[in-house]
């Protein structure tokens, strides 16, 4: 395991227990550390591909749970295409906000 990997082994995990995203999402963690020399901290990404019957809403539900769980409630990242969606208090309104955007870019995935 790499460092700093637990937290996503923990949402991946987390999300294949979910049934209703383990439908329509394969997942991959990706890990990448500093070479030898150069200064920064390691990248760690959780990837995930989407299929038909992704539920935008039940997706960002899932993350929401995932991270109350969490002694320290991570900042979580959200990439699809263009779009960039960051989860940091799980407010009604940030949960709200996320769903419609990652509804939109999905929408858009489909209209290519």
């Amino acid at each position: 395991m790499e460092p700093g990997s637990g937290e996503l082994h923990s949402l991946q995990g987390w999300l294949h227990s979910d049934p209703e995203v383990r439908r329509s999402v394969v997942s991959d963690l990706r890990f990448s550390t500093p070479r030898p020399g150069e200064m920064g901290t390691a990248l760690d990404v959780l990837e995930l591909v989407t299929g038909n019957g992704w539920s935008a809403a039940s997706f960002v539900l899932a993350l929401v749970a995932w991270r109350q769980t969490r002694p320290q409630r991570p900042r979580v990242e959200i990439r699809r295409g263009d779009t960039v969606v960051v989860l940091t208090d799980c407010s009604p309104e940030e949960i709200e906000r996320a769903t419609r955007a990652l509804d939109t870019a999905a929408d858009e995935d489909r209209a290519t």
